[in-house]
């Protein structure tokens, strides 16, 4: 940090600020986590230098030797944490990954299946201001209005009728175990290809506390952020049979040079998800989740879908007067408090107002909370939710927030 203090103070300050922030205030973005110190190491490292088109032992550059080994360090990893025939880790991102995997087996113009994005599912998984949407056609399925959770029977009645080339499983905000048999069972019948996006539940799956899709999907793709504690960036898994025409849709059908630094990082990330401690960790993650989501309950909140099986849960406003997402969100904010207004079933806001909010426990989990520390944030919430006009309670809110997280300290060698 003395280099970039000395180079460009601007932008030091800034980290500064930003590393105080994640120390200070509660992160309950459920996409959101804190990656370790050695995945900080190799993010940042002399990789970055490196230009390395291609794939190892077939790059387009020479002086690749090295980073070949990080790549395949985490390839190999990769497979062995999933148990997939065939790893691919060079998607910069989810968007990428899900990119690469729709060019690989579909064309302009063909039908598809994804989750609504008001039921949970993301912007990739057809959403028409996305390139998904406007490339491919989508047809959303969505839950069920009673149970807020996916009908299979429904969703066979869908595939029946559109005849989709390719069903697309996976979310951004949907609280509840998937059945991905049933789903390969439902593709078998229509003749459909069967992708998976577990960007979200990744870390729960590798942990063995989600049903793993690798056994059942032609493709499974994830982010590297959220759940699983590496650094930003995208994973494809595959069936063998797919294998080389989905690594030459990621290069060179839709990416040039790797990000090697990032890939180093995600190796690391891997061989800290293969450990007894990470699975502890993520056996953690859904007990906060679950006493996070009781205790909101019992405060009179509505969770969509009834509670939480995962990392993340959604807390309803539909049938609140005059409380939308956007105004818990900031409420949250100034009570130290950070997580996302989000859509919920059969939402009537805008996405940029929506009618409730998404909470997650992976960061919060990582600094070491517990149960006890659930309980505890679930009051926080309910008084800043109650109190949301009221700009001296959330100051007081914040600082008891600031107060809970300084016995769980984040980077502190590197605050200021």
């Amino acid at each position: 940090m003395s280099y970039l203090k000395d180079a460009d103070p601007e932008v030091f300050d800034a980290i500064i600020k930003e590393t105080n922030r994640q120390a200070t205030k509660l992160e309950l973005i459920a996409s959101e986590n804190f990656v370790s110190e050695a995945v900080l190491e190799a993010m940042g490292g002399v990789m970055t230098n490196k230009y390395a088109e291609g794939y190892p032992g077939k790059r387009y550059y020479g002086g690749c030797e090295y980073v070949d080994i990080a790549e395949d360090l985490a390839r190999d990893r990769l497979k062995l944490l999933f148990g997939c025939e065939h790893a691919n880790v060079q998607p910069h991102a989810g968007s990428q990954a899900n990119m690469a995997v729709y060019f690989t087996v579909l064309k302009p113009g063909d039908k598809v299946l994804g989750l609504d994005l008001t039921c949970g599912g993301h912007l990739t998984h057809g959403h028409p201001i996305n390139f998904s949407g406007f490339l491919f056609d989508f047809t959303g399925y969505v839950v069920d209005k009673e149970t807020e959770q996916i009908d299979y029977d429904e969703l066979l009645k869908d595939a029946r009728r559109v005849r989709p080339k390719m069903i697309v499983s996976g979310a951004s905000a949907y609280p509840r175990t998937l059945d991905f048999k049933r789903i390969r069972e439902i593709c078998d019948e229509v003749d459909a290809c069967m992708m998976v996006d577990i960007a979200h539940i990744a870390g729960l799956v590798a942990a063995g506390l989600h049903p793993s899709p690798i056994p059942y999907a032609d493709f499974v793709t994830s982010t590297t952020h959220k759940t699983l504690r590496g650094p930003r960036g995208g994973i494809i898994m595959c069936k063998e049979e797919y294998a080389a025409d989905l690594d030459r849709m990621v290069m060179p059908g839709i990416q040039g040079g790797p990000l090697m630094h990032v890939i180093a990082a995600k190796a690391v990330a891997f061989k800290e998800a293969l450990t007894d401690e990470f699975k502890a960790y993520q056996g953690r993650v859904v007990e906060n989740a679950k006493v996070l989501a009781q205790t909101l309950k019992e405060k009179g909140h509505r969770l969509v879908a009834g509670g939480t099986d995962t990392h993340l849960m959604l807390v309803s406003f539909i049938d609140v007067p005059k409380v939308t997402g956007r105004k818990v969100e900031k409420a949250l904010d100034k009570a130290g408090i950070t997580a996302n207004k989000n859509t919920v079933p059969f939402d009537p806001e805008k996405p940029f107002v929506t009618s409730g909010i998404r909470l997650g426990t992976p960061a919060v989990t990582t600094r070491g909370m517990g149960t006890g520390e659930m309980v505890q944030i679930a009051d926080f919430i309910d008084r800043a939710i109650k109190n949301r006009r009221k700009d001296e309670v959330l100051e007081g809110i914040a600082n008891e927030v600031a107060e809970l997280c300084a016995g769980f300290p984040l980077y502190p060698e590197r605050q200021v």
